[in-house]
């Protein structure tokens, strides 16, 4: 067990084609070649944004009060005390911890990389309004689902659904939805950009997931704003109900 501070200062930094800069440390569950391709995946104008940032992918990340502490190898007994990642602040930069162990397939590392990099990306650069029209068109229209927990509820409040809502636009919640729903199909696209993934594998049981020709047209503007690296590239497939 060792704490962050000692990886961050022990353990090497790559940067990555893209512009984005990561390390690993102890026997994480992807190997290095996978690991770098989950990395470069992330388009430039995207990594471009995340200034001063550094992922570090581990086995377990374990918060103990304000010290976060790493665990270099899979323990099975401390799984119940890990968190899927913590940022850590040091000096003008920030680290992010990210437990592949506690996650395990490359579906479930490689999505709460991007969920990361998505959240750190909109804090930085805001929400395009060409998505953000396209997204409340959408809402308007009353589109089956969304994305995430927080875009689901979020819209709801936005549509005047809440206890004190009484059917009038909440325009904070709008603008709150509009940073989720955009946040949540950046990482999608990424995560669409580095694996295979069918739409199935994105559902949820706490909300109904966004229709599938909805999820499309974001994905679509998404790509759009976001072009792929050189080596990836982006569709959207159909299949036809047999």
């Amino acid at each position: 067990m060792r704490t962050a501070q000692e990886i961050i200062r022990d353990v090497r930094v790559t940067q990555a084609g893209n512009g984005i800069c990561y390390a690993s440390s102890g026997e994480v569950a992807l190997p290095s070649s996978e690991l770098e391709r989950m990395v470069t995946a992330v388009p430039r104008s995207i990594a471009a944004a995340l200034n001063r940032k550094a992922f570090y992918f581990v086995p377990l990340t374990l918060g103990d009060g304000e010290k976060t502490l790493i665990a270099e190898k899979y323990d099975k007994d401390l799984t119940d005390q890990a968190i899927c990642h913590r940022n850590i602040d040091s000096g003008d930069a920030q680290c992010v911890f990210i437990s592949t162990r506690l996650l395990e397939d490359r579906f479930s590392i490689a999505f709460e990389f991007y969920i990361n990099v998505a959240h750190a990306f909109v804090d930085v650069a805001g929400v395009s309004q060409e998505f953000a029209d396209l997204a409340w068109q959408q809402v308007t229209a009353g589109v089956r689902g969304e994305t995430s927990v927080d875009a689901f509820e979020f819209r709801r409040l936005a549509l005047g659904e809440g206890p004190d809502g009484a059917g009038r636009t909440d325009e904070k919640a709008r603008s709150d939805y509009a940073a989720a729903s955009f946040t949540d199909a950046i990482a999608v696209y990424m995560l669409s950009l580095c694996l295979d993934i069918n739409y199935h594998e994105l559902r949820e049981r706490e909300y109904p997931l966004l229709a599938p020709p909805a999820l499309a047209e974001r994905l679509n503007k998404i790509a759009a704003l976001f072009p792929p690296n050189p080596g990836f590239q982006f569709n959207i497939f159909y299949r036809r109900r047999s």
